[in-house]
């Protein structure tokens, strides 16, 4: 028997804003950190000398290389470092939901292991995440860097919506079909998930996603002039504050704006902060930013005048698509997931504008065949405390089971197959 099976699963759920991370078995990541890589950048910009021994000259470059390789720093280290010095050079491994910087990301994995979890990757499985629609070269290379860099004994890449279904359970016995609505901080993706799998040409994706609540709440602020109290660089990091503390869903955007104009002193909040370069303390209102920030998943022409389909009727449409006899189940199942669905009462809107959408096309059918009744469709849309971490949650769970061990690719077989073992992760039965 493997004795990395007796231990912990490493679970690692990477995202275009943060990452989460921790051991199988437990209820929240041990860490979340923002998706960021700090490279120092000074030791090859530096100018060859020319000497009389070329080998001196070679050596000093190669110490340069080693250095720069060395010297990095990830998550909010790596904010800091950046804001501190002009010698570190910010770079975002994954970008809307894919990985596009392998050395920096190669170099944040290293860091997550052994400065965060402070693991021998030897001694554990790693379960991964990606995001649906990713291209399986992706995932070899994800396999090549876990196996041929960390030396891991067992992989397993999981699809995040997935994972997410896995955590919105309500009862002793999982629900594996359900519509994942996956907003992240960098994506936002409407899945279908039928029994465990993944309805491929039902996926809908659109161009809002969290990054853009925060800039839309930046933008708000800049133009009601409380960029004169904020330091230019700390300005999005304070919108993306706002966005995590005041923000929240309102029912109804008009009469919202007459209650913060009726009783502003009950409605605005102060924001207070220090000026990193200076130290001085500096703080700015919060108005109308609250609930305007989360209203552009519902109105999203406020922000972008190019994308005018609100959430629910993507997921109206993702539904739609799926094959006929799943849809009474996925819309009575629809999960939330991702940091930018936690906003108070988002839920509830968005289960009253899907009713919405759902009750107008049933009363058009009736009418449309003489009144003949139709049965009525249910719909409801899962939260539950941990969505910001369901995804993590999810991998937590099912890295638990002993089935997991058996799903993982192998060394083993990595060495003997190669790479495109990783091209397919079976789904597993383990969680119902």
């Amino acid at each position: 028997m493997d004795p990395s099976t007796s231990r912990p699963a490493v679970v690692i759920d990477n995202g275009t804003g943060y990452t989460k991370m921790g051991f199988a078995g437990n209820v929240e990541p041990f860490f979340n950190v923002p998706t960021v890589v700090a490279l120092n950048d000074s030791f090859l910009s530096q100018p060859a000398r020319n000497s009389l021994k070329g080998s001196t000259s070679w050596l000093t470059q190669h110490s340069a290389g080693v250095m720069a390789d060395l010297d990095f720093h990830i998550g909010e280290d790596a904010m800091s470092k950046s804001r501190s010095s002009g010698i570190y050079n910010l770079t975002h491994p994954i970008k809307h939901g894919q990985v596009e910087n392998w050395d920096a990301m190669e170099r944040f994995w290293q860091q997550c292991i052994y400065n965060y979890l402070r693991c021998d990757p030897e001694d554990h499985y790693f379960l991964l995440t990606e995001s649906p629609l990713t291209a399986p070269e992706s995932r070899e290379y994800t396999g090549e860097i876990m196996f041929e860099t960390f030396n891991v004994p067992g992989l397993y890449i999981a699809v995040q919506p997935v994972l997410a279904l896995a955590a919105g359970y309500t009862t002793n016995k999982c629900e594996m079909t359900g519509v994942v609505v996956d907003v992240g901080d960098g994506a936002t993706h409407v899945v279908p998930v039928a029994e465990g799998y993944v309805i491929g040409s039902s996926i809908k994706s659109i161009s809002i996603s969290g990054k853009d609540v925060t800039f839309f709440i930046q933008q708000l602020m800049r133009e009601r002039g409380e960029h004169i109290n904020i330091p230019p660089e700390d300005s999005l990091e304070v919108a993306r504050k706002v966005k995590e503390t005041f923000c929240y869903t309102c029912a109804d955007i008009v009469k919202e704006f007459n209650k913060h104009d009726k009783e502003p002193a009950k409605y605005i909040k102060k924001w207070k902060g220090i000026k990193p370069k200076t130290g001085a303390p500096y703080s700015c209102d919060v108005g109308y930013e609250r609930f305007l920030g989360p209203e552009v998943f519902f109105n999203p022409e406020i922000y972008n005048k190019g994308f005018k389909t609100p959430l629910p009727s993507v997921i109206d449409k993702c539904i739609q698509s799926a094959p006929i006899d799943t849809r009474r189940a996925l819309y009575k199942n629809i999960v939330l997931s991702g940091g930018s669905t936690a906003f108070k009462d988002f839920h509830r809107r968005l289960q009253r504008e899907v009713k919405k959408i759902v009750g107008a096309r049933v009363n058009a059918s009736e009418a449309k065949f003489n009144n003949l009744k139709a049965q009525p469709v249910e719909v409801n849309v899962v939260s539950h405390p941990i969505q910001k971490h369901a995804v993590w949650f999810g991998g937590s769970v099912l890295a638990s089971t002993q089935e997991f061990f058996a799903a993982c690719h192998t060394k083993a077989e990595y060495e003997e197959y190669g790479a495109s073992i990783c091209r397919t992760n079976p789904v597993f039965k383990g969680m119902y």
